[in-house]
């Protein structure tokens, strides 16, 4: 991420968006679920980055701290989002691996209700 850049996190949970601004203006968003069921999980749908902050790791440090948010909370993340599952591939430190029936519950669930 640029240096002297201040990334701020919001989580707004009404819109089931994760929030990355810069200056108070959103520089990127994670769009997730809450899913239903025990145990419960984040499940991260898209990762966007504003294309002026493209390339800086704005998409990174989105997806970091999801998974921060996520250890918080308690429950695990099921990345259904492309980036999101690849960059956890590439941490598996930070993020941990969802059992194949997260999985599984959360992909039935984004296609039952496709408006999340």
């Amino acid at each position: 991420m640029a240096e002297n850049t201040a990334l701020e996190f919001f989580d707004d949970r009404e819109n089931a968006n994760l929030l990355a601004r810069v200056d108070g203006r959103t520089a990127g968003v994670i769009t997730y679920f809450v899913m239903d069921g025990t145990p419960a999980a984040l499940v991260a749908v898209h990762t966007v980055v504003e294309p002026e902050h493209r390339g800086k790791g704005f998409a990174g440090a989105l997806i970091q701290e999801f998974y921060a948010m996520a250890d918080r909370e308690g429950v695990p993340v099921v990345p259904l989002c492309s980036y999101a599952a690849k960059w956890a591939l590439g941490h598996p430190d930070q993020a941990p691996v969802a059992p194949a029936e997260l999985v599984e519950r959360a992909e039935q669930q984004l296609k039952s209700h496709p408006e999340l």
